[in-house]
């Protein structure tokens, strides 16, 4: 016996679930709206979540990306329950970390199946992962092995060729068809969208360690941004179709492909909140202590940043001439010191009290 959250706002709907699957034996816990069932799987932390996509308030979508911030319910099974069938809601239900879909009107059959291979599956993966230690995290250091104990990516990472660019170099564009994953050894690298007026907008930040180019590969689109090397680095180009290979054969890359997905979905919620309610000195704190925390390495050492007044206008937002206006307000009051081009952050503490 299972205890299972169902989310569904259609009380006809979620009388016949709960009928179905107490029959089955399983423990039910039901809330009406995507507010309530957040609510509840917090407090119940559930063996299986089934919700509907389409309600007030919160959505399916909206749940199913709070939950999975908690790491108590990051690997939970997901099912969702909706009357849609588009592939595109599918896509956007797999890209959040979602276990399984099914459509309205369904068959008892249908969802016990659902279900019960989702419980098994969660089983199987949880006993897995106690028995080879893995720590779960979308860090690159995270170890996913296969039968042989062996690291699907890094050896991926292995058996590819790495490139060495420069400053400036473009990686690929948007639009274009991706025909790589990339993995950073070293350097600096930004994505970016343009707009029609030719205004660029940092998308995101990536340095060691991370990947580049998996949604576009895994959606089977065109690149939605453009990148480009801001400073100098080693990228090993792994081909598409070994990527794809490896995600078809093994769930545990699979898993760690789409936490990263679901961690930048995060990070581009926030960015435009951000964009669009933060003041001037907000977005420029913003984008200055983004660049620390994705790039500070040396703790001991103050962090100074070396791009160019109009890259660094593109991170955060704004206009090349605001920026400029900010960062000598903030030299004057000593958030940062600037020099020869270069600028050192030396207090954090208050750049932080900014975003408050």
């Amino acid at each position: 016996m299972a205890n299972i959250l169902l989310i569904e706002d259609d009380e006809d709907i979620r009388l016949n679930v709960v009928e179905i699957l107490t029959l089955a034996e399983h423990n039910i816990i039901t809330a009406t709206n995507g507010t309530e069932g957040i609510a509840m799987a917090q407090k119940e932390n559930p063996d299986l979540i089934i919700s509907d996509v389409t309600m007030p308030g919160i959505d399916g979508f909206g749940v199913l990306h709070i939950l999975r911030m908690h790491p108590s319910m990051k690997y939970t099974p997901f099912i969702f329950l909706t009357s849609k069938s588009e592939s595109g809601d599918f896509r956007q239900a797999i890209k959040l970390g979602a276990d399984d879909y099914i459509i309205k009107p369904f068959e008892g059959s249908d969802l016990l199946n659902a279900v019960e291979a989702n419980l098994k599956k969660n089983r199987q993966n949880r006993n897995t992962n106690e028995e080879n230690n893995v720590a779960e995290n979308g860090n690159t250091n995270t170890r996913y092995k296969a039968n042989d104990g062996t690291d699907p990516l890094l050896e991926l990472i292995k058996n590819s060729e790495t490139i060495e660019y420069k400053k400036k170099h473009i990686i690929y564009k948007e639009k274009s068809i991706p025909r790589f994953l990339y993995y950073i050894k070293s350097g600096k690298i930004k994505t970016f969208k343009r707009h029609e007026d030719g205004k660029d907008l940092v998308i995101n930040l990536l340095g060691e360690g991370d990947y580049i180019s998996y949604a576009a590969i895994l959606e089977n689109s065109y690149q939605t941004e453009t990148a480009e090397v801001i400073e100098d680095c080693e990228l090993v180009m792994i081909p598409r179709k070994k990527f794809e290979q490896v995600l078809s054969s093994n769930a545990e890359v699979m898993k760690r492909i789409m936490n990263m997905l679901a961690k930048n979905l995060v990070q581009k919620e926030e960015q435009v909140l951000g964009l669009a309610y933060n003041t001037l000195r907000k977005k420029v704190a913003e984008a200055l202590l983004s660049l620390q925390k994705k790039y500070h390495k040396q703790k001991d050492e103050k962090f100074t940043i070396n791009l160019g007044r109009t890259e660094l206008a593109s991170i955060a937002g704004t206009a090349t001439e605001s920026l400029i206006r900010t960062l000598t307000e903030f030299k004057q009051e000593k958030l940062i010191e600037m020099h020869n081009g270069l600028i050192t952050i030396i207090d954090k503490d208050r750049l932080e009290y900014l975003l408050r």
